[in-house]
């Protein structure tokens, strides 16, 4: 009886401490965007308007994972005639290759915070790696939906030309800023 006590004392001790969380992105609270030179005149800023994907946390072992799907048909730079364009195979050739992603490699933490997270972008058929910048984060039950959140902003700088966009350069900028403003809710 005394080896039972004790073993369910131990399976009792909380242990979500060394758990991860999961967590799926809300697609109504998260939105991929971009900037770019447009020959050098302006700056073009554009979204896409649907992703989805997962986050796992673990902040007492400093780990993580991000997988996010953004749907390169839902492009939007307030410019219908330029949205197809960008569609067509001269860019994204969303037809073919209706997603792009990121999968994380590596989490970096300084203290509580995620500061960067390494990764693979892939576009079309090409995979390069990319470090995106984790400018802000916050984990919290969000006040409206009573629900424990996890948002996070990160950007980072790429070559369009690595990933075989290279249609209109070096008239169109080759150097687009890529900007991931994210919320994923704890299942």
């Amino acid at each position: 009886m005394r080896k039972f006590i004790v073993a369910a004392t131990l399976f009792a001790l909380p242990i979500s401490a060394t758990w991860a969380d999961n967590y799926t992105i809300d697609p109504e609270h998260t939105f991929p965007n971009f900037t770019i030179s447009h020959v050098g005149f302006s700056t073009l800023h554009g979204r896409f308007n649907k992703s989805s994907g997962k986050l796992v946390l673990d902040t007492a072992k400093k780990t993580g994972s991000v997988e996010i799907s953004i749907d390169a048909n839902s492009i939007d730079t307030a410019h219908a005639k330029r949205d197809q364009h960008l569609k067509s195979p001269d860019f994204f050739n969303a037809g073919e290759f209706p997603n792009i992603t990121f999968k994380s490699t590596k989490v970096t933490f300084t203290g509580d915070k995620i500061t960067s997270v390494d990764g693979d972008l892939t576009i079309m058929k090409t995979t390069k790696p990319v470090s995106l910048a984790v400018t802000s984060m916050k984990c919290d039950v969000n006040p409206f939906s009573k629900k424990y959140s996890c948002g996070f902003d990160a950007n980072s700088k790429i070559k369009r030309s690595d990933f075989g966009i290279n249609y209109g350069l070096p008239a169109i900028g080759d150097e687009v800023t890529l900007m991931l403003e994210v919320e994923a809710v704890k299942d």
